[in-house]
């Protein structure tokens, strides 16, 4: 598309099923390695990442041709089949079946970067649970608590 420009930077979020802690740290950076791998082979760009033992943080920019369902749709079954193969030691990895995206402005980048890198310390103090209705809150973005987090 000539003459067509875009910043288009969104913040992922998604737990794994039950919010089990299934990516322990000696696990976690060749998953996000993995899930980077899956979204730059789809056409985007992994600006960063990160999570705790049941959840994982992305900042993402995507082009104007692909759809964040789309994106999300090839990730996580792909990063799930790679998760089981990998680690077969541990039963019953799998993700949520839902997920957060925000929109992030340029003008914010950089606090969502210092977000997600400080996950570790941030849930320290809240849950996950917590976390996602904060920003859900925030956003104005209406929901049912009993589909939450399914």
């Amino acid at each position: 598309m000539s003459h067509t420009f875009s910043n288009l930077l969104f913040h992922l979020v998604w737990s794994t099923k039950n919010r089990e802690p299934f990516i322990k740290k000696e696990i976690k950076h060749r998953l996000h390695s993995y899930i980077r791998t899956v979204i730059e082979r789809e056409g985007a760009n992994l600006l960063f990442i990160n999570g705790v033992e049941d959840h994982v943080h992305l900042l993402v920019a995507m082009p104007l041709t692909m759809l964040i369902p789309d994106l999300i749709e090839k990730i996580k079954p792909v990063s799930t089949k790679w998760f089981v193969k990998t680690f077969p030691e541990i039963n019953g990895f799998k993700w949520q079946e839902g997920y957060g995206a925000f929109t992030v402005g340029k003008s914010n980048l950089q606090a969502v970067i210092k977000y997600i890198e400080n996950q570790e310390e941030h849930h320290k103090t809240i849950s996950f649970e917590e976390e996602l209705i904060s920003f859900l809150d925030t956003q104005g973005i209406p929901y049912d608590k009993k589909y939450l987090l399914g």
